[in-house]
């Protein structure tokens, strides 16, 4: 992978130093009479959907207000960091997601819409949020059904204002997940220079040989090709396959 230090090396990750997963969205009953998953944002990454298959609809939530846009197989939907969303299944929606940051959405900046006593204290919040290393099908499904109803009740609470009028439970939600995200910010700084900023730096440095008619980077030319390294994991918003491309 190039780096800051040597640009003169392809970069060899996905194009921009993006991440990508497989999702099949929960079809797990809400309260709401809703299909799929937990509601939640990322605070440093923007994230796609390419959509391959079923229907269903992204809720978003942001100052600007709620919007629901419809998903359908061939639809491209992407938002930027700061926006709530929550995938609604309508039918085997799946889709594939496309991350920022080499996947960091999935590695660490995302924060649930939990209430607000669980955004408060870092220990309650990773305590709701974390499922358990080990356990049955049964119980590890419980525990992510678990917390998608607690960050339901939340999103629900922050949907009510904002619709309301009043902006101030949103911006208190923005401020929490600030401060819980705060202590991580340092190794997802590592992961942008390594992925994003490589990456950027890998072309300008291929456009300086091409404008003074050096090929000389052609000859590194290679082809990666890649397998989940996990399959159905429970994730935020369905089963995912996950894909190692450090």
């Amino acid at each position: 992978m190039a780096s800051r230090a040597d640009t003169s090396v392809a970069y060899d990750g996905l194009p921009g130093g993006i991440g990508v997963s497989r999702l099949r969205v929960y079809d797990w009953l809400a309260a709401d009479g809703l299909r799929g998953g937990t509601p939640h944002v990322h605070l440093s990454c923007s994230e796609g959907y390419a959509v391959t298959g079923g229907r269903g609809t992204v809720q978003t939530l942001t100052a600007s207000g709620f919007e629901q846009t419809e998903l359908t197989p061939g639809a491209l939907v992407w938002f930027t960091p700061g926006t709530i969303h929550r995938l609604v299944n309508e039918g085997d929606l799946t889709i594939v997601v496309l991350m920022q940051n080499c996947g960091l959405p999935e590695a660490g900046d995302a924060v649930l819409t939990l209430p607000p006593h669980l955004l408060a204290d870092l220990v309650a919040y990773r305590a709701a949020v974390t499922l358990p290393e080990a356990g049955s099908e049964e119980e590890l499904e419980a525990a992510a059904r678990h917390r998608r109803d607690l960050a339901l009740e939340g999103f629900a609470a922050l949907r009510k204002a904002t619709e309301a009028g009043d902006p101030e439970p949103l911006a208190a939600f923005h401020r929490a997940a600030a401060a819980l995200v705060r202590p991580l910010v340092g190794r997802w700084r590592g992961r942008w220079r390594d992925g994003a900023v490589a990456a950027s730096a890998a072309t300008g440095a291929q456009l300086d040989r091409l404008e003074r008619g050096d090929a000389e980077h052609l000859a590194q030319a290679r082809l990666r090709t890649e397998q989940p390294t996990a399959r159905g994991r429970f994730g935020m918003c369905g089963r995912l396959d996950v894909y190692d491309i450090g």
